[in-house]
């Protein structure tokens, strides 16, 4: 592990794109290959500045769509370069098909996806539709509740990938993080340098002394077996995202898990979130403690690989829990987040004493949620508790009007 003392970091105002930007100008990929789109046009704007001025080296590649960026950046991870990108929304579903191919050849590519709702109708507001749709692609998803969580997670990522040989996004959410100004601590370069340390790949197609076979054809004979080694490098990286967080808190001060466990030890009640969210949750949780209601929180970082049996083992004995997505399966029975929270809890046998869980989608084309819709939730778990309201397991949606 890499071992380094941290200076002084400085203390700047900062919006989520600006630090992202900021992050991967320390961080200086040698290529990194983008196609504009609101609300994460800033962050390659910024960082083609740097280049353009001469303080990275970076090799910036303006493509034609978000489909040739991805594959661009493919191509540079494959060739041995350390290879990053960013997009959202449509520009992320845009790259479907290439998704699968990073993440199928083991390629360390590192993208920042500023989350924002899919078409139709037209929206450039931020849900996370877009990413939750990406989620069994292969991809390592760390999300962010602030700017500065932005930017160390785009930090620790480059490590997380090139260690687990596999591509990762860190997401922020669209408007709401990337465009708001917070105060964020950044580190100085020589630390963040030594921290991701020199990138030196096992194999790389550039290598001529030692040539070998990269995304050839894979039928009944071997394909089972190379998905299998997907699925198993997924499970192996928390513990990489771990080691990495480790030497993430001795050298810069901060601490990240899996996910953050927020006043949740001894709860009665308690909501499951993703993203901005948790700001304003843990805002409500603070109040209800003060009136003396056991209030928890349980904010999810990495949603892949999904920490099941640990979320299941810190939920199992809280009596109401609410789960928030903020976005809508459409065909399945519940959102994304609550289906795999639900079949943790019934993974570990907790089918007939599981928690009585209720599941809210909310802020979909970035419709407000605000602490008055947090309270709304809470008081309805206590409800569930105390008896005086019927449980049903359906979805519920929050701030929406319905005829």
């Amino acid at each position: 592990m890499i071992k380094t003392v941290c200076s002084r970091g400085k203390i700047v105002a900062k919006t989520g794109n600006e630090v992202m930007a900021e992050a991967m100008r320390q961080i200086e990929p040698d290529v990194v290959a983008a196609y504009p789109i609101t609300p994460a046009t800033e962050i390659v704007q910024i960082f083609s500045q740097f280049v353009a001025d001469g303080i990275i080296k970076s090799e910036f590649v303006a493509v034609e769509s978000e489909h040739s960026a991805m594959s661009t950046t493919i191509a540079a991870s494959a060739a041995g370069a350390r290879a990053m990108t960013a997009t959202s929304s449509q520009g992320l579903s845009l790259m479907w098909e290439m998704l699968y191919i990073a993440s199928g050849l083991r390629l360390p590519v590192v993208m920042a996806e500023v989350n924002r709702a899919l078409s139709a109708p037209i929206n450039i507001h931020g849900d996370q539709s877009d990413t939750m749709g990406a989620r069994d692609s292969g991809w390592i998803q760390i999300y962010s509740e602030n700017s500065q969580e932005a930017y160390d997670n785009m930090i620790q990522s480059i490590r997380i990938a090139e260690k687990a040989k596999l591509p990762a996004f860190v997401t922020t959410d669209g408007f709401i993080i990337s465009h708001c100004m917070e105060v964020v601590e950044v580190y100085p370069d020589v630390d963040v340098k030594a921290f991701i340390g020199e990138y030196k790949p096992d194999r790389y197609l550039l290598d001529v002394k030692n040539p070998y076979t990269l995304g050839s054809i894979d039928l009944q004979d071997y394909y089972f077996e190379h998905r299998y080694q997907l699925a198993k490098a997924m499970t192996d990286a928390k513990d990489i995202i771990l080691d990495v967080a480790d030497d993430f808190k001795e050298t810069f001060g901060r601490e990240y898990g899996l996910y953050e466990k927020y006043m949740i030890d001894d709860a009665e009640i308690a909501i499951v979130v993703i993203g901005s969210v948790a700001g304003t949750s843990k805002v409500v949780v603070k109040e209800l403690r003060k009136r003396g209601i056991k209030a928890g929180l349980l904010k999810i970082r990495v949603y892949r690989p999904f920490p099941s049996y640990q979320i299941a083992k810190d939920l199992k004995r809280i009596k109401a829990v609410a789960i928030l997505d903020k976005a809508d399966s459409c065909s399945g029975a519940f959102g994304p987040i609550y289906s795999d929270v639900a079949a943790s809890l019934c993974s570990i046998g907790m089918v007939s004493s599981c928690p009585k869980i209720v599941n809210y989608v909310y802020g979909l084309g970035g419709r407000e949620i605000n602490t008055d819709h947090i309270f709304s939730i809470y008081e309805k778990l206590k409800k569930i508790v105390l008896g005086v309201e019927n449980f049903s397991n359906k979805i519920e949606y929050i701030n929406v009007r319905i005829k």
